[in-house]
């Protein structure tokens, strides 16, 4: 009996601009391959700044200017418009964390959905998404109700929720965003999706 090859395993932060960038391609890609995408928010706070050590890209002297320069080279090669700068005020991801996990143990199969409508909203629109009020006022996916996403966001399991799948990103040595694994092998950056397509294409090496 024939079994369905393992999905891909997307690990994204919301305020990071190529896990925007990566989650617009990342469906297409997977399904090219016969394969689904698995969803993880992850948080760059932790695995950068608290376990790296490290600032954060934008904040590193020479290297940041040189992301900065990626991006917007990026943004011109795809057609992607943005209304956010990558130098905007940042928002605390913690409200879209919880929203993605509350909804993926409630309604798992709008957690992908509700993903592409946080990251439209913070990246495409520009908007402030740091409490449960902003995250829940945004266009939502249809059958996910506004009242109760908010309400799910304040909730402690959906604390602890977040904070678990952060672990879980940690445990399985995940430290940036994008990077998908795909049987068991970690592909960091948008930019590695060109090697990700003819790993999946193959099979790997």
């Amino acid at each position: 009996m024939s079994t369905s090859p393992a999905p891909l395993h997307f690990y994204f932060d919301f305020i990071s601009p190529f896990g925007y960038f990566a989650s617009l391609r990342i469906e297409e890609m997977a399904a090219r391959h016969g394969r689904r995408v698995e969803w993880h928010a992850m948080l760059l706070g932790v695995s950068v700044l608290k376990v790296m050590g490290l600032k954060s890209l934008l904040d590193t002297p020479l290297k940041g200017d040189y992301i900065r320069r990626d991006a917007l080279r990026y943004m011109r090669r795809h057609g992607v418009q943005m209304q956010r700068k990558l130098d905007d005020p940042m928002m605390d991801p913690r409200a879209a964390g919880r929203a993605f996990y509350w909804v993926k143990q409630q309604e798992p199969e709008l957690a992908a959905p509700l993903a592409h409508a946080i990251y439209h909203a913070y990246w495409a629109e520009g908007r402030d998404l740091s409490s449960a009020e902003a995250v829940a006022s945004i266009t939502l996916p249809p059958g996910l109700d506004r009242q109760r996403l908010q309400e799910g966001i304040n909730s402690p399991e959906a604390s602890v929720w977040l904070r678990s799948a952060v672990d879980a990103s940690l445990k399985a040595g995940i430290f940036g965003s994008p990077t998908v694994v795909v049987d068991d092998e970690p592909f960091w950056g948008v930019e590695t999706f060109e090697l990700l397509e003819q790993w999946l294409a193959s099979g790997g090496w």
